[in-house]
């Protein structure tokens, strides 16, 4: 492979890596938030390499672990990445910082659990959740870290438990806007929590915390298999009296849809999109478990992502059409809708609906909107391509989310 790329551009070496690891150009495109036919441009020379954020992008989706794979010898003095969010310092700190002496005071195990859970309610409601939830959440790891030392027993696995679902939270907020050496750090330590209470729940919603990054990482092979086994895990409980059991199996069916939709294995991804549907009827109305907020219309709004990744847009919008946006039990998750529903749009290039949509989502959550790769990448194709009729106001929208053009 280094032979093969020495004195390449970047644009070649992204078509010989991405060639070489079986990906398809409109699957890559997609992960990044961008079109087919920008990724050929890129590939073929027509357009300037992409900005660094975009390479880290590009590294993680074709599994790259060394930049200097995609950069070669390009220099990269005119090539910035996009700046951190606040709360990441404060979130390093409490994650990596090492404390030899855990101190006299016995920690307040049920507080510390009922402090993550109601962190994770925060995540779903605020609009800017990164800010609110990471103003929070270094205090409830430092203590749940504090807490797993100095207890025993039953005590230590529930400390184990909110830790386990504060490094959960964690993930969600720092993915992203961190670099992937703390993101990595934070899923390993969610799974390792997770162990230590043993419990099949727990190991479910860190293997969906941990198949989350993995898919979006170039191991999509290994967050399929990390959803399925936890699938497996859970079904001797599935008709037990507990919900969340069930919600947990809906969600990793979910995650193992979007997974197999970006390998293009459309057949497994409408199989495990159909399974999870059919369990979101088996909980009561309105339901939405703590972390994956599963339930029939996290399920529905699955439905199109997983049409949007297939590249079937008509069928994306009519899962869209059915679905009550007011039914999303999350602030995030409803800014997740629209902006699916623009990429739908844009893979039609109904570049004035695109722009409605992107419009849409970013009055719900601008925070979201200014740190996910799609929301960014779909404003500068608007910017690029839109045309006449949508320049104006997609400049406007570029800015507001910060992306340069």
């Amino acid at each position: 492979m280094a032979d093969e790329l020495a004195g390449r551009p970047i644009g070649e070496r992204i078509q010989i890596i991405r060639e070489r690891t079986g990906k398809s150009r409109p699957v890559v495109a997609g992960l990044v938030g961008r079109s087919a036919e920008w990724l050929k441009s890129i590939e073929k020379g027509r357009l300037l390499p992409p900005r660094l954020d975009m390479l880290v992008r590009l590294a993680e989706v074709l599994g790259v672990k060394d930049l200097a794979e995609l950069i070669g010898d390009e220099p990269l003095l005119s090539l910035q990445r996009r700046a951190a969010h606040p709360v990441v310092p404060a979130m390093r700190e409490a994650i990596e910082d090492i404390e030899l002496l855990s101190g006299t005071t016995i920690p307040d195990v049920n507080g510390l659990g009922l402090r993550a859970e109601q962190a994770w309610r925060l995540w779903h409601s605020s609009s800017q959740p990164r800010a609110d939830v990471g103003a929070v959440l270094p205090s409830i790891i430092r203590d749940g870290r504090r807490a797993v030392r100095i207890l025993d027993g039953d005590e230590q696995r529930a400390a184990y438990a909110a830790l386990a679902s504060a490094y959960g939270l964690a993930e969600s907020v720092l993915y992203w806007v961190a670099d992937a050496t703390l993101l990595a750090l934070v899923v390993d330590r969610c799974m390792d929590a997770a162990q230590q209470v043993d419990s099949p729940e727990v190991l479910a919603r860190a293997a969906w915390v941990v198949g989350n990054v993995w898919r979006n990482c170039g191991r999509e092979e290994d967050a399929w298999s990390l959803a399925q086994d936890a699938c497996s895990m859970l079904e001797p409980g599935l008709n037990d009296d507990s919900d969340s059991t069930r919600a947990l199996w809906g969600a990793c069916q979910l995650h193992s849809s979007i997974t197999a939709a970006r390998l293009g294995r459309e057949g497994d991804a409408l199989r495990c999109l159909d399974a999870g549907m059919n369990m979101s009827t088996r909980l009561p109305a309105g339901y939405a478990e703590d972390w994956t907020l599963f339930g029939k219309a996290n399920a529905e709004l699955t439905g199109v992502s997983v049409y949007v990744d297939l590249f079937k847009s008509g069928s994306a919008l009519d899962y869209g059409q059915r679905l009550e946006v007011d039914s999303l039990p999350s602030l995030g998750r409803r800014t997740r809708l629209w902006l699916e529903v623009a990429r739908a749009s844009a893979q039609r290039k109904d570049w004035t609906a695109t722009l409605h949509f992107l419009q849409r989502a970013t009055s719900i959550s601008e925070e979201f909107m200014r740190h996910h790769p799609l929301s960014r990448g779909l404003t500068g194709e608007l910017v690029t391509v839109g045309g006449r009729f949508v320049d104006r106001e997609s400049r406007i929208l570029a800015t507001r989310l910060g992306v340069t053009v």
